[in-house]
């Protein structure tokens, strides 16, 4: 499976590792790695929640995330935006995630990254998404219109001026109107914990099997205080990038509102970590843990 957001290499961190493992991050793991940071849209695109008779989001809705490498070396921030809005005369929310490194890592991988999804407010299925990226010099302008009633994507590549059509499963999802499809539609009241969710998910030119495993509850320090949480365990595909396929760990919020509160990635080499810094426009109140 694909994950998404880029996410920038870690190049700096010779005094930790053997001549071996250094060369091994600073000429082959950016290449790799870039493909991590997209978990925070998925993963982050891929949050779950309880199923509501109110939406747990709304229109000015924002979330900010930071990320470090082995919790200590700063790398990257990513933004999440909901915006109420109108395509081919359906009212749909127009999401935008960017994603962009920062700091240090940015002088040896520079990455700044946009993905948009425009979907239903009803139904939550998507009618377009956007990726436009810049990862090294690595880039990619794609725009794919879904039919949703014929089960097709229309992917229009920019950069190289072609287009194709692509079959999709029925109710596809993006990666990132995955997180808001979930965050209304799935009942985590009555996961047990080793529950698996399963999603149908579309990205650049194929169609993916998403799937994640509850793990129950967990009270987690955070930026804003102590956060009763939902504890995820999406699957990934093991490899040079992951140490297994059971390698990331997401908690979102075990309110109304469905926070993405972390995201932690185990690597290959060192670790990746994901953290809520700052949010906006909340639909529901914002619980904290208060210890006496």
């Amino acid at each position: 499976m694909k994950i998404f957001y880029i996410f920038g290499t870690v190049i700096v961190i010779s005094s930790l590792y053997n001549k071996t493992t250094q060369q091994e991050l600073q000429y082959n793991y950016p290449k790799k790695m870039k493909k991590v940071l997209l978990i925070l849209v998925t993963l982050v695109s891929m949050q779950t929640s309880m199923a509501q008779q109110k939406s747990a989001f709304g229109d000015g809705e924002w979330f900010k995330f930071k990320m470090s490498y082995s919790n200590w070396l700063k790398a990257g921030n990513a933004t999440l935006t909901v915006k109420d809005s109108e395509l081919d005369g359906k009212d749909v929310y127009h999401v935008v995630g960017k994603g962009w490194t920062t700091g240090m890592i940015k002088w040896f991988f520079k990455v700044k990254d946009r993905y948009e999804s425009y979907f239903d407010k009803k139904t939550m299925v998507p009618y377009k998404f956007i990726r436009n990226i810049d990862e090294g010099g690595h880039t990619k302008d794609l725009e794919i219109d879904f039919d949703q009633e014929n089960h097709k994507a229309h992917i229009t590549d920019k950069k190289h001026n072609t287009k194709k059509v692509v079959d999709t499963k029925p109710n596809i999802q993006d990666m990132v109107s995955t997180f808001y499809y979930l965050r209304n539609n799935l009942d985590t009241s009555k996961l047990k914990i080793g529950d698996e969710v399963r999603v149908d998910m579309f990205f650049d030119e194929e169609n993916y099997g998403f799937k994640l495993m509850y793990l129950g509850e967990e009270t987690i320090d955070t930026e804003f205080g102590d956060i009763e949480s939902l504890k995820f365990r999406p699957y990934v595909m093991a490899g040079r990038v992951f140490k297994e396929e059971e390698s990331l760990t997401l908690w979102v919020s075990k309110d109304k509102n469905k926070l993405p509160l972390r995201i932690k990635a185990d690597l290959a080499v060192g670790s990746l970590r994901a953290d809520l810094e700052a949010f906006k426009g909340l639909k529901h109140p914002f619980k904290v843990v208060f210890n006496n």
